[in-house]
């Protein structure tokens, strides 16, 4: 099984390193250029091999065999200010987010895909000797999925789509432990597998308008690894390594998009996004060994109580000439993480993301390019002394997203 995930990995090349995803929470929407530079609004349009992660109904469009494979690299940076000091996030860390998509129409009636991509990722890293090191200076989570889809015409109008699938996750999370005037140190590691499916439909009632609705549902992961501890004081009898085990269960979705036409050359399309936080509830961690005097000592659990939120998206694009697209987008994002359990893992704020793209496309080949630049909003931070959270505000957070694929047409 060992070997099989780093294949996985290995072969789609899912690196998070990056301190913060596109998306507000940890989700991660960076799947393919052409879609990003639109923002995120091609659940209606569904019209490239992409739309097996947006809205895999709309693959009954693509003709013969088509395949996609691309990156988006992210580069990202966050300011927290505590009283009298402020700290910049490590500035060296870039996300390389990878795509690859594959389509074949079957016949008139049926067609199948299979994508590969990452759902949900984060990356928080902080000098390990930050004021905020007790709760956290470095935290990555990394994700891949797997996703084969069956999409059938039920009607020349209507088409439906069901997909399964298979997401691998792990965790690294790393923070200081003050033991009298001793810094202690925590390195929990733990990856594991979750099954989820997909369901997808796409309407097209005349020639200048597309409907597509996309439901993901959610994952239940369970982890297993192993908590290190070190630096740790001979007096102290807790605090030694021990297996770690977990479960999490990341959110399902539900994904609207219209597309009109009002004519030949452009397109616009407005949608949303529906994101069912609220099942991220806690992080409870389950240890071999107790590692704290306490009524539970094998078991530590933090409380998330994330809220349901929207993302809202606009994208136009225009066929200037018979080879160029270009497009705009734009996306407002909502936070779900309430104030009463914001942390370091993840100083999360609403979002606005404006993006902007060019589409190459002559006899069978294509070529995508995005850029995007991503704005956090300011956001004050309560203190929470016992978990390590001090009083400050989250300042001058963005990041810079670019994007490169290529299809190609058989």
């Amino acid at each position: 099984m060992r070997t099989l995930k780093s294949w996985l990995m290995a072969g789609c090349l899912v690196l998070v390193t990056a301190q913060f995803c596109s998306a507000a929470g940890f989700a991660i929407y960076e799947w393919s250029p052409r879609d990003f530079a639109l923002g995120g609004a091609t659940v209606g349009r569904a019209d490239d091999p992409a739309a097996l992660a947006t809205n895999p109904a709309g693959i009954t469009q693509l003709e013969g065999i088509q395949v996609m494979a691309g990156v988006m690299p992210i580069k990202p940076m966050v300011t927290i200010e505590t009283p009298g000091k402020s700290t910049d996030s490590d500035d060296a860390s870039v996300f390389f987010p990878p795509h690859f998509y594959a389509t074949w129409k079957v016949n008139d009636r049926y067609s199948v895909g299979l994508g590969t991509f990452s759902r949900f990722g984060l990356g928080t890293k902080f000098d390990d000797n930050w004021i905020g090191k007790y709760n956290s200076y470095e935290a990555v989570l990394e994700s891949m999925s797997i996703n084969p889809n069956v999409a059938v015409k039920v009607t020349d109008k209507l088409s439906a789509a069901f997909g399964v699938e298979a997401m691998y996750l792990n965790i690294n999370l790393k923070k200081k432990i003050p033991l009298g005037g001793i810094d202690g140190d925590s390195n929990l590691e733990a990856d594991g597998f979750g099954y989820g499916f997909n369901m997808a439909l796409h309407y097209q009632p005349c020639d200048y308008a597309k409907l597509g609705l996309t439901y993901r549902s959610p994952v239940t992961m369970k982890v297993t690894g192993d908590a290190d501890f070190s630096n740790i004081p001979g007096g102290f009898p807790y605090f030694s390594d021990t297996s770690a085990k977990g479960k999490v269960t990341l959110p399902d979705s539900f994904s609207f998009g219209l597309a009109v036409y009002p004519m030949d050359k452009l397109s616009v399309e407005v949608g949303a996004m529906y994101t069912l936080w609220s099942k991220y509830d806690e992080l409870t961690i389950d240890f071999g060994d107790p590692i704290l005097p306490t009524a539970t000592p094998d078991q530590l659990s933090t409380p998330k109580n994330w809220n349901d939120v929207w993302r809202f998206n606009v994208g136009v694009e225009y066929a200037a000439l018979d080879w160029l697209d270009l497009r705009l987008g734009y996306v407002f994002d909502q936070s779900p993480v309430p104030d009463g359990t914001i942390d370091y893992l993840l100083p999360d704020s609403d979002r606005h993301i404006f993006s902007g793209g060019l589409g190459f496309h002559k006899d069978n080949w294509g070529v995508d390019m995005s850029y995007s630049y991503l704005m956090f909003e300011d956001r004050d931070i309560e203190a929470r002394p016992a978990d390590g959270v001090l009083e400050g505000k989250i300042k001058d957070a963005d990041a810079h997203i670019a994007g490169l694929s290529f299809t190609y047409k058989f």
